[in-house]
């Protein structure tokens, strides 16, 4: 079935493994066996450490904010509008250095959540 997420009706909560950033489950692996699909909103000054998914690929779009991504080897500046790819095994991490939201949105196939 197609689902459709009205803006004002999406649920977040907080991230079950890192303080200061909320998530929006959208899609979950129950829904979709192949993918999960999620929005994380990080608070300033809060970094998702450098870590690896196997077997996920990320695909991340950043909808609002600034920050650094870890990517290739080192930190690249990001803001809304940019996207990163992330095969499976890669090192990559996300920080947010403004003082405001930094909001992503983040695809994982096969799925994370």
């Amino acid at each position: 079935m197609t689902s459709f997420f009205n803006n004002a009706e999406i649920v977040w909560g907080d991230h079950p493994k890192f303080s200061n950033v909320r998530l929006a489950l959208l899609v979950s692996g129950k829904q979709a066996p192949e993918m999960s699909v999620c929005m994380l909103d990080i608070a300033a000054g809060t970094d998702i450490p450098i870590h690896t998914h196997d077997p996920q690929t990320d695909s991340i779009f950043i909808l609002q904010g600034q920050g650094e991504a870890y990517v290739n080897g080192g930190w690249k500046p990001i803001a809304a509008g940019d996207y990163i790819f992330v095969p499976a095994l890669e090192e990559h991490g996300i920080r947010n250095t403004s003082d405001d939201s930094l909001v992503l949105f983040v695809h994982h196939s096969p799925p994370l959540l």
